[in-house]
């Protein structure tokens, strides 16, 4: 899906207006045709596919121990994201950090930044994200356990209401053998995290 540009610099003008400002004095004269543009940016998203990042795999059994499969986890650590709240279009953004146990095919990192990307582009919910990740590549990918760590500072809350301008929110979501608290444990040592052992998973 294509962000419709005009239609958002149109509104904009109206936004502007409906403040009690002047969309055509000097210092916001381009701020629609600024805001389509960040727009674009911002909710890429939309539409797109996430899992796509993921259709090429590689094969573990091809290496110098075809016999051996990964005994551990892969943990791609301090993804750095944005997103927009979809309650008040306020940014949020912060770090993933994202572990999955391979069976017999790995992914290239790229991918999962990718993942990442696809899903935060477009208005979102930081609980709801953190399941998405997880769900796609649980989904997509040849994998025993997936667990999607996300924290993040939010503007909702930073710079309205109480403005905890320190405050950060912290999200799990796990798949399969991690949804059991001990298994996860390493790799939540791992991250780094002071992230509650018994957090919900699914």
């Amino acid at each position: 899906m294509t962000v419709d540009r005009q239609r958002v610099e149109r509104l904009t003008r109206e936004l502007l207006e409906a403040i009690g400002e002047d969309p055509d004095r000097p210092g916001l004269k381009q701020t629609p045709s600024r805001m389509a543009e960040l727009y674009s940016e911002f909710f890429s998203g939309v539409g797109e596919d996430p899992a796509e990042p993921l259709a090429r795999t590689i094969s573990v059994s091809r290496g110098p121990a075809p016999d051996t499969l990964p005994s551990g986890a892969v943990l791609l650590r301090d993804i750095r994201f944005r997103s927009v709240c979809e309650h008040h279009l306020l940014p949020f953004a912060g770090h993933a950090h994202i572990a999955y146990l391979p069976g017999e095919q790995v992914v290239g990192l790229g991918a999962l930044v990718r993942v990442v990307e696809i899903l935060a582009a477009r208005p979102q919910v930081q609980e709801r994200l953190g399941e998405q990740i997880a769900d796609t590549i649980a989904e997509h990918l040849d994998t025993r356990g997936v667990l999607v760590v996300l924290d993040a500072s939010h503007g909702c809350v930073t710079m309205r209401g109480g403005r905890q301008t320190e405050a950060s929110t912290l999200t799990i979501a796990a798949r399969g053998e991690y949804t059991d608290a001990v298994a996860r444990a390493e790799l939540i040592t791992l991250i780094g995290a002071s992230v509650p052992l018994g957090a919900a998973g699914r």
